[in-house]
């Protein structure tokens, strides 16, 4: 019987010949990453633990990001847990601030986590990595604090769902509008501990940065992980970013899949998922008159460099509407930097947006950014729940980068098509 790319990982991290979904195994980890929320309570059980080391101080991450710049006392004591563990432990990748950036940005740009890697991470949008090839998935602080001591963790082989997208993407529809549609399709729960596979020739043919969007929203309809099977877009990636060794894998054609649904991309539009769930999507014509006070664009979802982009072509020329605020955050130092470079930022200035430095700030109702009682906002973030970016009372609207600039402009939900913007070949 053939497996699939997830089953294959896992059974090359448990030392087996085959694993099956449902089987409980202790497989060895590759990466595991804590962040300023998560990481200070793995790091009191470690101490708890009374270890004087960690399994490897290569493979371990710590990135404070959600907090930073410290907002407040709790925010700057949370990374100083971390900061001081760092040190007392050698742990070698963790990044303070002017080399912090968005976590799930961060660890690729680096070549931390590669293709056939098993990561761990007490964030549940771990899944990201699964865009490399990698079988990655969010864990509790106290399974990281036993992955930081022994190196492993317990895992339950998840069935596989196959997700297969035909044909050609229409105009300023991206990853973005491709993982929205799904999960509205699904359910928030439609892939409740399984792993979603995503194939075929729209994916094919998705860069890099909208195959990590996919990945990273699999949690938003209850995947244990995403996964694309690794091709040479990903060998692009990877080359010259890599420090070690790193493995494709690829499903049997006889795996089996305990579902397998089909799109056809080329009559998807771009997608906004209302409130209050990433699953209650509509196509942006369906949208009608919503206001907005906010756009943000950024987020371990859409702060790369090709997002940022995509959303300086919006707003090329054109200005923010009256009393509406845009956020632009590039997601590592790296993306701000070639964005400076490439003059996006006098784009984004010249608009009325600010810019702010790497965070995942807003995302969460941290910082930079939060909503107020009866305020909503749009953004590319991956999560809308209720209170997700400020008060309870507040709405959060998802959408792609050229949707949330075109928003911005307009001050109200829109597609740049409404402003005559003509797609990039």
């Amino acid at each position: 019987m053939g497996m699939t790319i997830t089953e294959k990982i896992l059974a090359q991290g448990a030392g087996l010949a085959e694993v099956k979904p449902g089987q409980l195994i202790e497989v060895q980890i590759d990466m595991a990453l804590g962040n300023d929320i998560t990481a200070p309570l793995a790091i009191d059980i470690v101490r708890s633990a009374g270890v004087k080391s960690v399994f490897d101080r290569e493979k371990i991450a710590m990135v404070p990001d959600h907090f930073v710049p410290n907002k407040d006392i709790k925010a700057a004591t949370q990374v100083k847990i971390l900061r001081d563990f760092a040190k007392e432990f050698g742990i070698v990748n963790y990044f303070e601030l002017g080399e912090m950036g968005v976590e799930h940005a961060l660890l690729p740009e680096k070549g931390l986590v590669l293709p056939g890697d098993i990561v761990i991470g007490a964030d549940s949008h771990t899944c990201t990595y699964g865009a490399l090839g990698a079988f990655a998935t969010g864990v509790g602080s106290t399974d990281l604090a036993a992955a930081m001591i022994t190196g492993k963790v317990w895992l339950k082989v998840p069935e596989s769902m196959k997700f297969i997208y035909h044909g050609k993407l229409p105009p300023f529809v991206c990853g973005k509008d491709l993982i929205l549609y799904t999960i509205g399709q699904i359910g928030v729960d439609g892939a409740l501990y399984r792993a979603m596979e995503f194939t075929g020739e729209a994916i094919d043919n998705l860069p890099m940065a909208d195959r990590f969007t996919m990945a990273n929203m699999a949690i938003e309809a209850g995947g244990k992980n995403g996964i694309i099977a690794p091709d040479k877009g990903t060998e692009a990636y990877v080359r010259g970013r890599s420090r070690r060794k790193h493995r494709f894998y690829a499903s049997d054609k006889d795996a089996t899949y305990v579902e397998t649904i089909e799109y056809d991309v080329s009559k998807i539009e771009p997608q906004v998922a209302f409130p209050h769930l990433p699953s209650n999507t509509r196509g942006i014509s369906h949208v009608g008159n919503v206001p907005i006070d906010q756009a943000v664009i950024g987020s371990c979802t859409n702060g790369r460099l090709e997002d940022l982009e995509v959303a300086a072509h919006v707003l090329r020329g054109r200005k923010v509407a009256p009393h509406v605020r845009l956020i632009v955050i590039p997601a590592t130092p790296l993306i701000y930097r070639q964005a400076m470079h490439k003059g996006l930022f006098d784009i984004f200035l010249e608009a009325g947006g600010i810019i702010s430095p790497p965070t995942c700030g807003p995302c969460l109702g941290g910082h930079m950014g939060i909503l107020a009682k009866g305020e909503r906002a749009i953004a590319t973030t991956n999560r809308n729940f209720v209170g997700r970016m400020g008060h309870p009372e507040s709405e959060v609207y998802l959408a792609n980068p050229a949707v949330t600039a075109a928003s911005a402009v307009l001050g109200r939900i829109g597609g740049p098509e409404e402003l005559g913007v003509i797609p990039k070949d």
